[in-house]
């Protein structure tokens, strides 16, 4: 086909001169007749890959893509370019028999060029022997991720396309996706049966785009809304995992007066368009959201996506991550990080077949691997997907935190030795987990059957944490001297560079990694990013010497007044009345009655001394749903109920109980949990938990827990915490 004729059709059809990226290359193979695969990131122009070809050739292709909603969006856009309504059509359930039987009159008569159909679908036999009977130009997979089980949307029906294709007849297909890792695209091409195919892969880097992870504290509604402020009248998408957490986010967003808006598969059909084209037509700046968003909806001009959960792999992220920008203008890419989120995801994946749980693991230590990562976090993400990055000169290069914030580097080029030498050792036989443990010392039934505990090289390394090999491992990773095995996925096996540093090492220096908070901090928060960090060093010395002397006259730690990250934020607020020492975070009505008399004063004063804009803007609101639990859970406390029952009535897990406890008692509220103290802690070790509060600097949990050397646990010394507060604070 001459090329002229290409360039003529794409502008006859959609207005466009010339071809972006892969294109052009792609639809001539695919017009060519051969089996093609093509991996583009989103906003790449995937779907005039297949509609131009579509729209050129005799006969009708067939489009097998996995979204209702994405199906619509792309068949009203091609009816839009063309006069003639059946030019495009759906099939899939929810046509009624005269509407299929309009289609297939469609089909019949040429009119047709493009049928959208679910994979579901193809397995009717109905459908297959209609469409066998027909001219059929070749068959397109979009979102061909879902035929992996690596990928991250697995759908089985995708895995039986290839048997429903060969039924039709003998076919071009073409595969599209927007995300792929090398594990992937191999699986993505056996299970078509497509090995012969060309492959077509853009580059993943999206240089516009600015990745940020910073680490989940439980204030992070309030960070969000700073930083979506910041944004005023601008569009942007909040990803959270669960239905509960998109409802509590969009409220909160909404008595903050910003324009937001809930998604999620539980709305009603109904609800979801609306809310959808309010998003779209910029009626509502925010769509709060889980992932049953955003496929397939082009909207360029998205500034921010913003993680509040951490996803379940890198694939999603990416996919997500690449809705902001699609015009090429900024795109600002947020997540919260906690380990305690990989956790919680982990123990959903418990029930799961185990070939589907070791899947599940693997995709998710990846993504712990880009969250605690010190590298450039671009470089990370593009080594992932198979694609080497220039952090020096690569486009977008500056476009990260840690680039921007650079962490220490060390010299580790005999720790990178030892460790390429213990999986050489090792037979390169171990996934990550257990070359750490073998370098670290660190005995397990796998290690013994493999004798490996009694090798001369077992616990080289045990002078190190064994979260420093972890993180020097995939450091090691990325900088290509080892690889991760695609058939016995996560097997670490050495590359010639690799074998070529044990011959001759050279300097390798390491990032020191961050150090994120296992614990699942609850109104304890450190001053990393993400936190309210003091802005106004002078004044924040001032609060602390008013603390201590306060502390001292009242015979209470510091830390029983107001803690750390209250002070900070009154050096952000700069509150002088009760009402606004109240929306302080981690002071209530109780704690600002009680305390806050000369804070206030001091604060006034140096308000006018210094002459201070008070950003009154920045007080954040709550919801109320906030106020009916605290209610609820001081009148079950007063009844005496059991926590475990208040727990469960509330449809809470027993540890988040204790998290709003905890936000009552440090609010200024007592709570009288001494009931259930006394069923777990005889009087003498309250006695010595207690006493340790009274004397300790930081009543944070990590200490208490190192002091007393495990003979208490994290449940118990927090329940403790909440009763000295309580008793001492309130």
């Amino acid at each position: 086909m001459k090329e002229i004729d290409l360039h003529g059709a794409l502008k006859k059809y959609f207005g466009f001169t010339q071809f972006k990226g892969l294109q052009e290359q792609v639809i001539k193979s695919l017009l060519a007749g051969d089996n093609t695969f093509a991996i583009m990131p989103t906003g790449g122009g995937k779907s005039i890959c297949y509609q131009l070809p579509a729209l050129m050739q005799e006969g009708t292709a067939i489009i097998v893509s996995p979204l209702i909603a994405l199906m619509k969006n792309q068949v009203d856009a091609i009816r839009g370019i063309s006069s003639e309504i059946g030019i495009a059509h759906v099939l899939n359930s929810s046509l009624n028999k005269g509407e299929v039987a309009a289609v297939k009159a469609d089909i019949e008569s040429g009119v047709t060029k493009l049928l959208y159909v679910a994979p579901e679908s193809l397995t009717k036999e109905e459908y297959v022997n209609f469409l066998k009977a027909q001219k059929i130009s070749f068959v397109a997979i979009d979102e061909a991720h879902c035929i992996s089980e690596w990928g991250h949307d697995f759908r089985p029906e995708y895995r039986n396309l290839r048997t429903i294709i060969n039924k039709i007849g003998d076919l071009p297909i073409i595969g599209l996706t927007a995300t792929a890792t090398p594990k992937v695209q191999e699986d993505i091409l056996k299970t078509l049966g497509m090995s012969d195919a060309t492959t077509f892969k853009a580059s993943f880097n999206r240089p516009n785009l600015f990745y940020d992870v910073r680490p989940k504290t439980t204030d992070v509604n309030k960070d969000i809304i700073r930083f979506v402020k910041k944004y005023d009248g601008k569009s942007g998408v909040i990803y959270c995992l669960s239905r509960k957490k998109v409802e509590e986010v969009a409220q909160v967003l909404q008595v903050n007066n910003i324009k937001a808006v809930p998604y999620h598969a539980g709305l009603d059909a109904k609800t979801r368009a609306k809310h959808q084209d309010m998003f779209l037509m910029e009626d509502a700046d925010v769509v709060v959201a889980t992932i049953a968003f955003g496929m397939g909806i082009d909207k360029p001009d998205v500034r921010f996506v913003i993680h509040h959960d951490i996803p379940k792999s890198l694939e999603s992220y990416y996919q997500e991550t690449g809705r902001a920008g699609r015009d090429d203008g900024e795109g600002y890419c947020l997540a919260y990080y906690a380990y305690k989120d990989i956790e919680k995801l982990e123990k959903f994946m418990s029930g799961k077949p185990v070939a589907e749980q070791e899947v599940g693991h693997a995709l998710l230590q990846e993504v712990v691997g880009y969250a605690e990562t010190s590298m450039s976090r671009r470089k990370y993400l593009l080594h992932y997907f198979g694609e080497d990055f220039d952090e020096v000169n690569g486009l977008g290069a500056d476009m990260d935190d840690n680039v921007r914030n650079p962490k220490k580097k060390m010299e580790a080029k005999n720790d990178v030795k030892l460790m390429l030498e213990t999986i050489l050792l090792t037979k390169e036989k171990y996934k990550p987990k257990e070359v750490v443990n073998t370098i670290f010392g660190n005995s397990n039934a796998m290690l013994q059957s493999h004798k490996t505990t009694e090798q001369p090289f077992f616990g080289k390394g045990k002078d190190k944490p064994a979260l420093y090999w972890m993180a020097l491992l995939r450091q090691v990773l990325v900088a290509n001297l080892i690889r991760k095995e695609i058939e016995e996925y996560g097997v670490v096996k050495l590359t010639q560079k690799g074998n070529d540093f044990i011959d001759s090492p050279v300097s390798f220096m390491m990032s020191e990694d961050h150090t994120y908070s296992t614990e699942s901090d609850e109104g304890i928060i450190s001053n990393a990013k993400g936190a309210a960090v003091s802005t106004d060093e002078k004044l924040m010395k001032m609060l602390k010497e008013l603390r201590k002397s306060v502390a001292v006259r009242q015979g209470v730690p510091p830390f029983a007044v107001f803690q750390d990250p209250s002070l900070d934020d009154m050096t952000l607020k700069y509150p002088i009345s009760m009402e606004e020492l109240s929306n302080v975070y981690g002071v209530g009505e109780g704690k600002a009655k009680k305390f806050g008399k000369d804070f206030l004063v001091l604060i006034a004063n140096y308000v006018e001394e210094n002459d201070i804009l008070r950003p009154e803007d920045l007080v954040v609101k709550s919801t109320g749903v906030n106020s009916s639990l605290k209610l609820s859970i001081i009148q079950n406390t007063d009844k005496k109920i059991r926590l475990e029952e208040i727990a469960k009535s509330k449809g809470l897990e027993f540890n988040e109980l204790i998290i709003e406890m905890q936000r009552i008692v440090f609010m200024g509220t007592k709570l009288n949990i001494d009931y259930h103290l006394d069923e777990v802690l005889d009087e003498e070790q309250q006695e010595e938990i207690y006493d340790y509060f009274m004397e300790a600097e930081t009543d944070g949990i990590e200490a208490a827990l190192t002091e007393f050397d495990g003979d208490y646990d994290d449940d118990e010394l927090r329940l403790m915490r909440i009763k000295f507060i309580s008793d001492v604070a309130n």
